[in-house]
């Protein structure tokens, strides 16, 4: 559940932008910002490219992922 959070007017606005090229909403391109800047700090021996980078490769691997149905599932006693 989102939460409503008073930003700077420049920060939003780039946001904004950078969402638009980056085909995602403006909080979620200021959740993602978030995200990186906190595995960043967690992990300050890695570049902040190559955890942006992480980031993304996740996500789109969870897009593509096949979500997993354990035997005796509902679909299995169905077939």
């Amino acid at each position: 559940m989102g939460m409503p959070v008073r930003i700077d007017d420049l920060l939003y606005e780039d946001a904004k932008a950078h969402a638009k090229s980056e085909c995602r909403t403006i909080a979620g391109q200021i959740e993602f910002w978030a995200k990186v800047g906190k595995a960043a700090l967690d992990n300050p021996d890695l570049p902040v490219d190559f955890v942006r980078d992480l980031l993304i490769a996740r996500a789109e691997d969870h897009d593509k992922a096949t979500p997993f149905v354990p035997e005796g599932s509902r679909a299995d006693k169905l077939g």
